[in-house]
């Protein structure tokens, strides 16, 4: 069976008080009194009655926390009673500041002031109905004063404790708040994964799949460039592996800092030139323009301009059609960084909207051209005739990134023939 540790520390003190009570009471006679040159006139000799009062006087600090005014009041009825009788003032003070103090330390300000009020006007009527004469008016005012300090400390040790209290609350909503900031971070962090994976794959797997194209038509009639193709192929799915190996191992759980040190950086316009190349050997005749005097750029807007550029070349292999030519230009100016990806893709507009399909090519070439729409892109209708495809998904994520930094977005084709995605994003303080 479970004890209540509070009930057994009261009644603990209980006990205390009416030891000490009757101790005093015992001590503290008529003729100790007389000995001390204290007037003692209509004082009662200690006997049995009286230490039996004092008893009952201290019984009620056994409920002190659960019904401390009902405690009070029970107490200061056999308090008045000694009073009364001439058994001396004060000898069961003991017991009735342990109540008062109760009360102001565990009810609320009405009920203390309830108890302060009730304490004093039964000491005061106490005093009237004695028959002892001995006291003076100082030391009537010491003992109310008494009785207001005991109220006061138990008023201190509430305040105290609510004060405490409102500290756990304000911790617990605080950690509340944070593992819902935490939770928010993660699916932020998740939703930018997402969208490098798409990146990612995108890109990666357009190459892969007009390289093999080109291979598989070129495999009985030149062997060599077949296995030059396959070689590329291999490549550029070590890359993707790479790439998507750094982006996903944030995710991992089970492994520490020393993990986190082996991922690698996140692209940014520094690697544009490795990624033209790339292109180049995809079939994709591209150039690299740098306008102006490069910058330290943020690592989101880096990062951002380089997912521009590798998706406006995703599209331009997979649509321009052979022949065409891509160009990549990236231009500082002072407070902006200017981001284009052109190309001259030739071919004529279907039923579905969009340039439509180009002969075949040569080594690297998709099997058939023509700007559409297909699952990564968004630049138009279909390649093929029929009903215009919605857009894709990865200009859709170029979007929410160059918006993502305040920056402007077109994308659209040129008068003369081909396609253009350019992006202006501002910079602060020229960084």
């Amino acid at each position: 069976m479970r004890i209540d540790r509070s009930s057994l520390h009261d009644t603990v003190l209980a006990g205390v008080v009416a030891a000490a009570s009757v101790a005093l009471f015992a001590l503290y006679g008529p003729d100790r009194l007389q000995a001390e040159g204290i007037p003692v006139e209509g004082v009662r000799q200690p006997d049995l009655l009286g230490a039996l009062l004092l008893v009952v006087a201290s019984v009620p600090v056994v409920v002190r926390r659960r019904w401390p005014l009902a405690g009070l009041c029970a107490g200061m009825v056999p308090e008045t009673l000694l009073t009364a009788l001439g058994y001396g003032l004060g000898m069961s003070g003991l017991a009735g500041m342990v109540l008062l103090f109760s009360v102001a330390s565990y009810r609320g300000l009405a009920v203390a002031l309830a108890g302060l009020v009730l304490s004093l006007v039964t000491y005061v009527a106490g005093i009237v109905s004695s028959p002892i004469r001995a006291g003076t008016l100082s030391e009537y005012v010491v003992t109310a004063v008494v009785l207001v300090a005991v109220w006061g400390a138990g008023r201190s040790l509430r305040l105290r404790r609510a004060y405490l209290e409102e500290l756990k609350d304000r911790a617990a909503r605080l950690e509340r708040a944070h593992a819902a900031d935490t939770r928010a971070a993660r699916a932020e962090e998740r939703s930018r994964i997402a969208r490098e994976l798409h990146d990612v794959v995108a890109h990666h797997v357009s190459v892969m799949t007009v390289q093999a194209a080109a291979a598989r038509r070129v495999l009985a009639a030149d062997p060599d460039l077949a296995r030059e193709a396959l070689s590329a192929i291999e490549h550029t799915g070590r890359l993707a592996m790479t790439e998507m190996r750094n982006i996903v191992g944030v995710l991992r759980t089970d492994t520490g800092a020393g993990a986190r040190a082996e991922l690698g950086p996140q692209p940014g316009v520094r690697d544009l030139p490795a990624l033209v190349e790339q292109m180049r050997e995809a079939g994709l005749p591209t150039r690299l323009r740098v306008e102006g005097a490069p910058v330290p750029l943020p690592a989101g807007v880096d990062l951002a301009a380089y997912r521009l550029v590798q998706e406006g070349l995703t599209n331009s292999l997979r649509h321009a059609g052979a022949g065409a030519e891509a160009v990549v230009t990236v231009r500082y100016e002072p407070y902006e960084l200017d981001v284009r990806v052109r190309d001259d893709g030739k071919g004529t507009a279907p039923q579905g909207g969009g340039k439509g399909a180009a002969p075949q090519g040569g080594k690297g070439t998709g099997p058939q051209g023509g700007k559409g729409t297909g699952p990564q892109d968004g630049k138009g209708g279909a390649a093929e005739e029929g009903p215009p495809a919605t857009a894709g998904h990865g200009l859709v994520g170029i979007r929410e990134r160059v918006a993502l930094y305040g920056g402007i977005l077109n994308i659209g084709p040129l008068p003369g023939g081909g396609f253009e995605v350019r992006a202006r994003l501002p910079l602060k303080d020229g960084q």
